[in-house]
């Protein structure tokens, strides 16, 4: 048996990134020789196992073959006799498929998996391998995928677009690009699951710049399939006075963009991602206006939601911040009712920290717009102090006063609203 260190790992040690998880190839055994080792079985479609100290994933080296359309139908096969090269022939991207010897990272057999040394004691003892130039394509920073057997997966798209999202600075190989529009072509991504578009998505969302994701899906017609209430946001025009970037696809992206320079989370990153869906829908003869595409976002957003499963409290969010991110922008001049009002509209006083990411939502919406990402967005610390404001009013001493007077519950409300108003007069 021998135990090779592969994929994320290497490639990120061999970019000077801080290596996270660690994933081993073992070669020349059986499912048999692991368990006697302690390793324990978790893999329920090939043969994968836990490290008995360490977690680490130990998987034997196998090969995979397509038997039906999309995500689903392979047929694997793991033998003592499958060599490293055949394995790593079965991954995405070249730089994902180099690997190196275990006795060249620390490891004690197969027991041990500490740090890997320096990526340059692999070079020099010649303990890296990397069939399909890894390497190369790591030093000419291109994602290129390893064999034609990348059709064979089409969540081997997102993949190629999220690795995209993470290194910005790498352009996606002609033959590669020609590939991907190929699988989509033939409806490949037709047959992909909800779950696993979302996973992929949400971890692209959460990339350093998460436009270059959709930028692929968008070159290869994979966005047109998977989400056409986005891809039919490009070449639609807005008014260069708010908008001097003018196309709406364009500043969604910056608006992501912004929202991954902030640091936001993901909810609200989705949440910027969709709430201009509505700005699609239009006919051509009223635009740039868009009058309205705040109800005709949210309701597009709940269809994306839906088809894609998308989790809870992303979709809230999402919702909250398409529906109101307009009388967000415009609310400076509201007096204290109107202010309470919308504060009501987005239950922020039931959920002040979700109220939060609405306005960091919201302010990546103001800035995300070509000049003008440096802009200041006074708004957003506006409501902040009447919410604290409306946080301030005592209602249990309302309530118990209003109670010792007979009051009954509508009126106990009634005076619970007016001490809110007046607090955030006061504020303001």
């Amino acid at each position: 048996m021998k135990t090779y260190l592969v994929g994320g790992a290497v490639r990120d040690a061999l970019m000077g990134l801080p290596v996270q998880d660690r994933d081993w190839v073992v070669v020349g055994a059986t499912p048999e020789a692991l368990l006697d080792q302690g390793f324990l079985p978790v893999g329920r479609d090939f043969p994968v196992f836990l490290h008995p100290q360490t977690k680490d994933e130990y998987a034997l080296a196998r090969t995979e073959r397509k038997t039906a359309p999309g995500y689903h139908g392979f047929a694997v096969h793991a033998a003592p006799n499958v060599t490293l090269e055949e394995d790593l022939a079965r991954r995405d991207l070249t730089i994902n498929s180099i690997a190196v010897c275990a006795q060249s990272t620390g490891a004690r057999g197969l027991f041990g998996t500490e740090t890997p040394t320096d990526p340059a004691t692999w070079k020099s003892s010649g303990a890296l391998v990397d069939p399909y130039g890894g390497q190369r394509d790591l030093a000419d920073k291109v994602l290129r995928h390893v064999t034609p057997a990348f059709r064979e997966d089409p969540v081997r798209i997102l993949r190629l677009a999220r690795f995209a999202a993470r290194y910005a600075d790498f352009t996606v190989a002609p033959e590669t690009q020609a590939l991907v529009q190929e699988m989509v072509a033939h409806g490949e991504v037709d047959h992909l699951v909800a779950e696993r578009v979302w996973q992929e998505l949400a971890k692209g969302l959460m990339e350093a710049r998460p436009s270059r994701m959709f930028d692929v899906l968008r070159s290869c017609g994979a966005l047109a399939r998977l989400l056409p209430e986005l891809d039919r946001l490009w070449g639609v025009p807005q008014s260069p006075e708010h908008h001097p970037e003018i196309d709406t696809g364009v500043h969604v992206m910056l608006v992501l963009d912004l929202a991954a320079r902030l640091g936001a989370s993901l909810a609200v990153r989705f949440a910027c991602l969709t709430h201009d869906l509505g700005k699609g829908t239009p006919p051509a003869d009223v635009l740039p206006r868009h009058i309205g595409h705040e109800e005709s976002s949210v309701r597009l957003l709940q269809a994306v939601c839906q088809r894609l499963r998308v989790p809870t409290e992303c979709t809230e969010l999402a919702q909250v911040v398409a529906r109101e991110h307009g009388n967000i922008h415009r609310s400076a001049p509201l007096n204290a009712a109107a202010v309470l009002r919308l504060l009501e509209r987005c239950d922020a006083i039931r959920k002040p920290a979700r109220f939060a990411d609405v306005l960091q939502a919201c302010e990546c919406d103001a800035r995300g717009r070509l000049g003008l990402q440096d802009s200041p967005y006074p708004q957003a610390q506006r409501l902040h102090n009447a919410l604290r404001q409306v946080q301030s009013v005592a209602t249990h001493l309302i309530a118990a006063h209003a109670q010792s007077t007979g009051a009954s519950g509508p009126k106990i409300g009634e005076m619970i609203h007016a001490a809110r108003i007046q607090a955030i007069a006061a504020g303001l």
